[in-house]
């Protein structure tokens, strides 16, 4: 029982981003299996592409927000939120493909990618993510050295690829999608060294204007004490 305490304390931030990317698709499962909506393969694209572009987000996140904070748990969440947005999108392609193009990728090559540029975008973010889910364990780490971060810095464009693919397939409402390009952009600009440096002087300044707290001293017997005690 203290194992799984400590390691739940220990991994609690990795353990909230494991089960909760998985919320998106319990409910669309369930949505399925009662079914709850009168066009369920509109509805699995658009919650499996929201869930998408929503974990690429936050997996970007993690970095900054342990830079501004840091939460060092939280850059622990970073790996597993981007493997649930390759999930998500795998999934959001195959469903499109699946559906309009009966699961020939030639046709949807064909037809998709030469008239509508909201799908180039979209499957350029699933090619880039594709090599950064397969290489994301620690073997590939090893193997690649320096190459595995120069490599995976690519998922910055993957989000800028996602969030172009969300902004022109919405032709009505783009609040959702201009939402996700500020975000992303900010998280773009916190990534600029000169902007990092200076974040990361502030935090240490905030740490140190704490009030320290007084530590219990306890005085040394003297030298001549201790032997007689032991006499």
């Amino acid at each position: 029982m203290k194992t799984i305490q400590a390691y739940v304390r220990k991994h609690w931030f990795w353990l909230i981003a494991t089960i909760g990317g998985s919320i998106p698709l319990v409910l669309l499962a369930w949505g399925l299996w009662q079914d709850r909506w009168i066009d369920p393969v509109a509805e699995t694209t658009s919650r499996t592409g929201s869930a998408a572009i929503l974990m690429l987000v936050l997996s970007l996140a993690c970095t900054p927000v342990n830079t501004l904070f840091g939460l060092r748990q939280v850059v622990t969440a970073r790996k597993p939120l981007g493997l649930y947005a390759f999930l998500y999108a795998s999934l959001h392609l195959l469903n499109f493909i699946g559906v309009d193009y009966g699961f020939s990728l030639r046709a949807f090559l064909d037809d998709a990618l030469l008239q509508k540029r909201f799908m180039i975008v979209g499957f350029s973010a699933f090619l880039i993510l594709l090599p950064l889910a397969i290489t994301s364990t620690k073997g590939w780490m090893k193997r690649l050295g320096r190459n595995w971060k120069r490599l995976h810095q690519l998922v910055y464009l993957a989000g800028i690829f996602a969030v172009l693919h969300y902004l022109w397939l919405v032709k009505i409402d783009i609040t959702k999608p201009v939402i996700y390009g500020a975000i992303l952009a900010l998280l773009l600009v916190l990534r600029l060294p000169v902007v990092r440096q200076w974040v990361s002087r502030l935090r240490p300044k905030a740490v140190s204007n704490r009030p320290e707290r007084a530590r219990p001293t306890t005085a040394r017997p003297a030298k001549a004490t201790l032997q007689a005690e032991q006499n």
